[in-house]
């Protein structure tokens, strides 16, 4: 929990130190520890001044907060077993849920004489088929090519090896058939472009004119499946579409659609968007209570360009006071007001958020605050703990949306290229719905603090939450959710008299063609999914009782293991290597460790001398080394190699040379995998340095450290390789730049000493500290101090290191010109 003092305390160490903390105490802001009291971060908002933000926290929030970020990337085989019991249901539940399941998939499929558009191409154009991906990828060409002369390039190469004939006529939808007969003859007019004779001629010609004719097609096309995803261009026009499903009984929650702002100007213009959409909504209302009335969902990372854990300041002072606006605007009018779920690694802060909204004194008594829940989360539960226990302190009846989760491949991609210790989410889709169930469970028992809002297009999760909730039922009770264009179908089964009489309401995204196509693309790739629920329910091959099977039953089965393709991010290269170790920064704790790492270096002050193998002269005289985001900041001293000390390191290295060579391979890989862990065990005392003398963010120090470990390791895999004819060339020099201080000299150095040469480095005239401390390390592993030696200076260190007798190699990083020069 942060101190009340601590903003202050920051801000007089901020002045102490100058701009050194510019980088990195934005980076290091603990967002973990609630904000609150948010008097110290927030500034006048309307009629609510910063001083009058209280906290409703106690020692029941402060608990929550820890026991989240402790189940951020818990083991599977730690935390599922405990859900799959709380999520069990007994012999004779289990079968009324698989009932009634089997019901509602049998009256969508009976009662449908023919399925929606969409729903029939992606039956048809399936993902795991040739042309669904071709499909596919088309669709990404209008999201991220900006020319037409490549995106015609594009759709030449997708569209002429597709089997579009199979597919003609296989479908009862009329779109389908349709877009096969176009795709067909397109794909057989841009594949005839290479033949020869009249005919080729001819369809040639009509190539060079019928890819732009084929783009325009495909950019129609997207427009119409647009509508089946997209309630209205304009919250008016959204407005007006959902009245017929508002008189069977359906209610709304509105979305500007726009993924994130990437610059302030978007930024506002969302800000306006949502504005203007809560106007027209709560002017809609009619009268109707919170849980009867359309609301709002907000995307937080909309409302600012820069909404993430590195900075913070600029949350609280631009972000909260934007979202504080829109939440007094939906209270004025009596709508739900959600903050919907983003990346994992923005759930602390967005939770932050949402306790300082909580406590906001400006909101009055309203109770249509909410917030979005991703089951595939492993800290869902914990999160869901956390809500139940803020809305009784806080004396908020929140409105709570459980959904099972948008961003699962970017989650797992993420952990695996930022070398994680686990992966936030679950690696079991299994285990996913169990969580669902065990959370709906929770939410249920207090229904009392919550809303709960049940967003899913399952019918087992749907019957078994009808089942979890028991006949009893009044209004504001609970409700379920589903997407616009994909949901309605099952949903009409649910809602109204004659049905099961429960409310639903519709996720409803609005916007223009250009802010679609992202949500579109996403949306396809979620249910044209073979495992998809949705795809499987238009899929009448499937068997109902395949689709209606107890989740439950299927993670007991898997015991908490992790899915077997999916390996830990450490696991990442299999048996040629580790993945280098890697450090959270949207975890508070991986944030300490490193901040405690940074204030213990302001008190050092170090020194970098040439360390070769003979006895060193006297030192030459020292120059600073200044943090060059903070002149009046001196990191240490070095001293620079003087020509005595160049002519020694190079003997040096000649003599050591033919032992360095007959060295096993073996025996060089093993000590620079040693070398590999040394320098991830110092990672925080690495990423300290490299902030300090070459100026660089944290995550980017962070990404420095574990370049390095990658290179040795790649390095020692490599000398395993090496034939037993290998013959090293001898001493190699090797010259790294200042932009990669750690990085660069550490690979340059691996590479010489992995092929049988001795290495005599010289870094960058900037940067010898980092250097220094490399080479230390790499002596720790076991590289002999005569095989590996560091001679730090400027370009005359280096100049006459390249002419000096003896050298077999140059390993240089720089510009073009010395490059030219040194050949």
């Amino acid at each position: 929990m942060i101190d009340p003092q601590e903003p202050k305390a920051r801000a007089a160490r901020s002045r102490h130190l100058g701009p050194k903390l510019a980088r990195t105490d934005i980076l290091l802001a603990r967002t973990q520890a609630r904000p609150l009291p948010a008097a110290a971060m927030v500034r006048k908002v309307e009629s609510t001044s910063r001083d009058s933000l209280s906290s409703p926290g106690g020692e029941p929030e402060r608990a929550g907060r820890a026991a989240i970020a402790a189940a951020y990337r818990t083991p599977e085989p730690v935390c599922v077993p405990p859900l799959v019991e709380e999520a069990r249901f007994g012999p004779a539940a289990s079968a009324d849920i698989q009932r009634l399941a089997a019901g509602l998939i049998a009256k969508v499929r009976g009662g449908r004489t023919q399925m929606f558009g969409v729903e029939a191409l992606m039956k048809e154009f399936s993902l795991s088929s040739p042309e669904g991906v071709a499909l596919m990828c088309l669709a990404e060409a209008l999201l991220r090519i900006p020319d037409a002369h490549t995106r015609d390039l594009l759709i030449r190469d997708k569209l002429s090896h597709g089997d579009w004939g199979a597919h003609v006529g296989a479908s009862p939808s009329w779109f389908v058939n349709a877009s096969a007969w176009g795709l067909l003859i397109t794909g057989k007019l841009v594949a005839t472009h290479s033949e020869r004779g009249m005919a080729a001629s001819l369809g040639r010609a009509l190539a060079r004119g019928g890819e732009p004719v084929i783009r325009q097609a495909m950019d129609l096309a997207m427009r119409l499946l647009g509508r089946q995803f997209v309630t209205g261009q304009t919250i008016e026009e959204a407005l007006r579409h959902a009245r017929p499903f508002e008189a069977r009984g359906f209610s709304y929650s509105f979305d500007m659609l726009g993924e994130a702002a990437v610059t302030a100007k978007d930024a506002q213009r969302y800000a306006a968007a949502y504005a203007h959409a809560i106007s027209a909504i709560g002017a809609s209302r009619r009268g109707a209570p919170i849980h009867g009335s359309p609301g709002i969902s907000v995307k937080l990372s909309a409302l600012h360009p820069r909404y993430s854990y590195m900075q913070t300041d600029r949350v609280w002072d631009e972000l909260y006071p934007r979202l504080l606006n829109l939440a007094v605007l939906a209270s004025g009018y009596g709508i739900g007001f959600n903050i919907d779920a983003e990346e994992a690694d923005r759930l602390e802060l967005s939770l932050d958020l949402l306790e300082a909204l909580a406590a906001d004194p400006a909101l009055g008594s309203w109770q249509g605050l909410g917030f979005v829940v991703q089951a595939y989360q492993k800290r869902a539960p914990a999160v869901v703990d956390y809500l139940i226990s803020l809305a009784e302190s806080a004396k908020r009846r929140l409105m709570i949306r459980l959904a099972k989760g948008a961003y699962w491949d970017s989650e797992i991609k993420r952990a695996q290229v930022d070398g994680l210790e686990g992966y936030p989410v679950f690696t079991h889709k299994a285990y996913t719905d169990v969580c669902y169930l065990a959370c709906a469970k929770r939410l249920l028992a207090r229904r009392d603090l919550v809303f709960a809002q049940f967003a899913t297009h399952n019918a087992h999760t749907l019957s078994a939450v009808h089942h979890m909730a028991g006949p009893d039922f009044k209004a504001g009770d609970y409700e379920f959710q589903c997407l616009h264009g994909m949901g309605e179908t099952l949903y009409g089964h649910v809602v109204g008299e004659g049905n099961l009489g429960r409310p639903c309401r519709i996720y409803a995204p609005v916007g223009t063609h250009e802010t679609l196509l992202a949500y579109l693309v996403r949306r396809l790739l979620e249910n044209g999914a073979n495992s998809s629920f949705v795809h499987q329910l238009a899929d009448e091959k499937t068997p109902i009782e395949d689709l209606t099977a107890d989740p439950v039953e299927e993670a007991a089965k898997y015991g908490g293991a992790p899915h077997p393709a999916i390996v830990p991010p450490r696991d990442l290269f299999g048996a040629e290597r580790k993945n280098s170790r890697g450090f959270d920064l949207s975890d508070a704790r991986a944030r300490e460790k490193l901040e405690r790492a940074l204030d213990e270096g302001q008190e050092a002050e170090l020194e970098a001398a040439p360390i070769i193998a003979a006895p060193l002269l006297p030192a030459a005289a020292q120059r600073q080394i200044v943090n060059p985001a903070n002149h009046a900041g001196i990191v240490g001293y070095a001293s620079d190699a003087s020509a005595i000390c160049i002519e020694d390191a190079m003997a040096a290295a000649v003599a050591s040379a033919p032992e360095w060579a007959r060295t096993q391979p073996s025996e060089r890989a093993a000590i620079l995998e040693r070398g590999a862990g040394l320098l991830e065990r110092s990672i925080e005392r690495l990423c300290e340095l490299i902030v300090r003398e070459a100026g660089r963010t944290m995550p980017n120090a962070i990404s420095e450290v574990r370049e390095a470990v990658d290179f040795c390791r790649y390095y020692a895999a490599q000398a395993k390789t090496l034939s037993p004819a290998h013959k090293p060339l001898g001493p190699a020099v090797c010259i790294s730049p200042w932009n990669f201080p750690l990085a660069i000299f550490t690979g340059q150095i691996a590479a010489a000493l992995a092929a049988g040469n001795p290495a005599v480095a010289k870094p960058a005239g900037q940067t010898p500290l980092i250097a220094a401390e490399a080479v230390r390390l790499l002596h720790e592993a076991g590289v002999p101090r005569d095989v590996l030696q560091l001679v730090p200076g400027g370009g005359e260190v280096g100049a006459a290191l390249v002419a000096a007798r003896g050298v077999e190699a140059v390993l240089f990083t720089g510009s073009t010109g010395i490059a030219r020069h040194i050949q």
